[in-house]
């Protein structure tokens, strides 16, 4: 007599999502719109330029010129996977970073956001986080099961950050890569569409003006409000 082996759960009428067309997301601090070499590049070179550290883990970069930077971004601009957004932050009235979809596989529902590079005067700003998650929102509204957040396992900012935004670890993959000449290990940080009602609750909290002082400081931190939603968390940032 066969053994019985167990299986996954079902997933009742599955239908694979669409993939993001580039259409514009908009919140209360942030607006993402497709990238535009024409558009946005010479605005977002202002914001970066200078600033060579951004691009230490990226694939490319840095850029010594505006003309060298409009170049890449026609090129980057022009596929369909990854899909790059520039962003825009509303309350500075100025364009400060990118971000994309990338390795967007409908049939298996995963998405995943990449290709980060916020300049510094978009760091640390209510745009910045809600732009993530206007990324993170459009995905499991539209039907994908699982959103990925994948960087160099000695980016320790962004292990941060994916931690702060309610992103479950998930482990580190070694040797994943060779980028710019160097090793890359890759860890891994994921939400599933079953975390996602609590984390949008939390985000729902955190993004509130009730949540911010007269000063503009936070009351409640977003990693405490996310917290309870993770599965597992990073050991690298313990303690």
């Amino acid at each position: 007599m066969s053994e019985s082996r167990p299986i996954g759960a079902p997933v009742p009428g599955w239908t694979p999502p669409p993939a993001p067309d580039g259409q514009g997301l908009e919140g209360r601090y942030a607006r993402l719109e497709k990238l535009d070499a024409d558009t946005h590049a010479a605005l977002l070179f202002r914001a970066v330029e200078g600033h060579d550290w951004l691009w230490d883990y990226l694939p490319y970069g840095p850029f010594s010129s505006a003309a060298q930077y409009h170049r890449w971004m026609r090129e980057a601009a022009a596929g369909a996977d990854p899909l790059f957004y520039a962003i825009y932050d509303k309350e500075k009235r100025s364009y400060g970073g990118v971000a994309s979809f990338l390795r967007i596989t409908p049939a298996a529902g995963t998405i995943e956001l990449g290709h980060i590079n916020l300049s510094p005067i978009l760091q640390h700003t209510c745009a910045a986080t809600e732009a993530f998650y206007l990324m993170m929102d459009w995905s499991f509204a539209q039907g994908y099961r699982r959103f990925e957040w994948k960087c160099d396992a000695l980016n320790k900012l962004s292990r941060r950050a994916a931690q702060r935004l309610g992103l479950s670890y998930e482990g580190v993959f070694r040797q994943a890569a060779v980028v710019k000449g160097h090793n890359r290990d890759t860890a891994w940080f994921a939400a599933t569409d079953q975390d996602w009602p609590a984390l949008k609750e939390a985000y729902a909290v955190w993004l509130s003006p009730e949540n911010f002082g007269a000063d503009g400081r936070q009351k409640e931190s977003l990693s405490d409000l996310t917290r309870l939603a993770r599965v597992a968390s990073d050991p690298l940032l313990a303690g």
